[in-house]
């Protein structure tokens, strides 16, 4: 098979730097180079530092030659800047005989003002630290395959600024959360990822097994149980930010890891959790966007407290003409379903079936930020009953754009109640619904040396941030999304 454009490429610039190394210039050699200023320290001080010494390194992203000068544009995580090579450096220009886009350098030098009025380094010393031998995307068009983007994270990262945005923008997020949080007086903490029974949620879990314990074990789905054993034992405000996992499907709004913000917050109840909220999303909007408004995708969505609460039972009322606490049986719940026209499969659980009734009957109209209140004990086995109907709990789900950003409620506290809802759900796993966890013995004890009345939340960490960046698929704001593999002639299904 004969070789590619990319292997001719490779071959071009393996032979560049054999010939630096012959001339004892590898850049491999260099164990580091001291760097006294980004490319932003430069070009945001002049005039004051027109003269100034300074070393720089980076990666070139352009090269324009002028005869017997040239000019490079030197990429750091700052921003850019002009590196100008002349004869008068013979050295320096020598070496632009073997440069490439993409290779690393480091250069010391004086800073100048050119012409045209763009500040720039005149590099007295240039050092190669790195070479790439594969190139980079066309200019003009840049990485714009999706696929390729996620598959390729550092590539996307060194020509795209927007991705390089983002991920700063996230970054900033996940520390204004804990800062916030902070001031709360919440305490952070860690709880096991690998877990005997991945409760706290309703998911399938990753299976793996304990060599040395000679157990399996599972990857948690949340953090929820273990952080409520916290509360019991008497830390009374706890948060975590990690990584959870689910063996589901993936789409735009979903991974099969993704990173959640859990905290409990002892005796306050829902209503509370709902101000904390609207506390942290504010500011987050607030700081990063220098509003309470942000753009996704052509749609403003305000971000001003307080947010719209809207009753589930309530709504669904209003959009169907229908009971939802009165769809007691599996067959009333699917024939509901087929006069909506909402097609499912027989096969479903009755708790089953109205979760994905409620997903598309209520929750696909929700684009504005909005607390959807209420849920039915059967769909909440972790919350709270209301006193006003028992039949409903206190908890909220926050919707915005028609995807859920955090789940919360007031956490149930009565060990008896909790052994009878797992009770039922141990019931309905064994009528298939694999996505139920075990029976969690070891909460209920821990329940039963009690737990004060209590506030829970979890927040989807990736989604917030896609809001923030308005971006709309969770991939733009994982570095590493799980992807399907390739096969042999790289051929791929993509995820996006």
């Amino acid at each position: 098979m004969e070789d590619g454009p990319g292997e001719s490429l490779r071959a071009v610039r393996i032979a560049k730097w054999q010939a630096w190394r012959d001339s004892g210039q590898d850049p491999y050699r260099h164990t580091r180079f001291e760097r006294t200023h980004l490319a932003r320290d430069i070009t945001s001080g002049y005039p004051g530092n027109d003269g100034q010494a300074a070393r720089v390194a980076g990666r070139i992203m352009a090269i324009r030659g002028h005869g017997r000068a040239a000019f490079l544009d030197l990429h750091d995580p700052s921003g850019r800047l002009q590196l100008h090579v002349t004869a008068e450096v013979p050295e320096a220009l020598a070496l632009l005989a073997g440069l490439d886009l993409g290779d690393h350098v480091g250069a010391s030098g004086t800073v100048f003002q050119t012409r045209r009025g763009e500040v720039s380094l005149a590099v007295g010393q240039l050092v190669p630290l790195s070479k790439n031998f594969r190139g980079l995307p066309d200019k003009r068009h840049g990485l714009t395959d999706p696929d390729l983007r996620y598959r390729q994270r550092y590539v996307d990262l060194m020509t795209n600024p927007d991705s390089v945005r983002t991920f700063q923008l996230r970054s900033a997020a996940v520390r204004l959360l804990r800062e916030q949080l902070d001031r709360e007086g919440f305490m952070e903490v860690e709880t096991p990822v690998l877990v005997p029974i991945a409760g706290g949620g309703m998911a399938r879990p990753f299976l793996t097994h304990h060599n040395a314990l000679h157990r399996d074990l599972y990857l948690r789905i949340a953090t929820e149980l273990y952080l409520k054993r916290l509360i019991i034992g008497g830390l009374e405000r706890v948060y975590e930010i990690g990584r959870v996992f689910r063996n589901e499907g993936v789409d735009a709004n979903h991974g099969a890891e993704f990173t959640m913000l859990e905290l409990y917050w002892a005796y306050v109840g829902y209503e509370e959790i709902m101000s904390l909220v609207e506390r942290l999303l504010a500011h987050l909007c607030q700081t990063l966007t220098g509003g309470l408004e942000i753009e996704v995708d052509g749609t403003r969505l305000d971000f001003t407290p307080p947010f719209p609460r809207v009753d589930m039972g309530e709504r669904f009322r209003e959009r169907t003409g229908r009971d939802l606490l009165d769809l007691d049986t599996k067959a009333r719940a699917l024939d509901t379903a087929r006069a909506l026209g909402v097609h499912l499969d027989p096969s479903l659980t009755r708790t089953q079936i109205l979760d994905k009734l409620v997903s598309a009957v209520v929750e696909r109209d929700l684009v504005q930020p909005t607390f959807l209140v209420h849920h039915p004990v059967d769909l909440s086995p972790l919350a709270k009953r209301r006193a006003a109907d028992p039949r409903t709990t206190e908890r909220f789900e926050l919707f915005c754009r028609g995807s859920e950003l955090a789940n919360a409620f007031s956490e149930l506290n009565d060990p008896f109640d909790q052994r009878q809802r797992f009770m039922d759900q141990m019931r309905e796993r064994a009528e298939g619904n694999d996505e139920l966890p075990e029976l969690d013995e070891d909460f209920l004890l821990a329940l039963e040396h009690g737990m004060p009345p209590t506030g829970g939340l979890g927040i989807g960490v990736d989604r917030v941030a896609m809001l923030l960046a308005g971006v709309t698929s969770i991939r733009d704001v994982v570095l590493f999304p799980m992807l399907r593999s390739l096969d042999r002639d790289g051929g791929r299904d993509t995820l996006v």
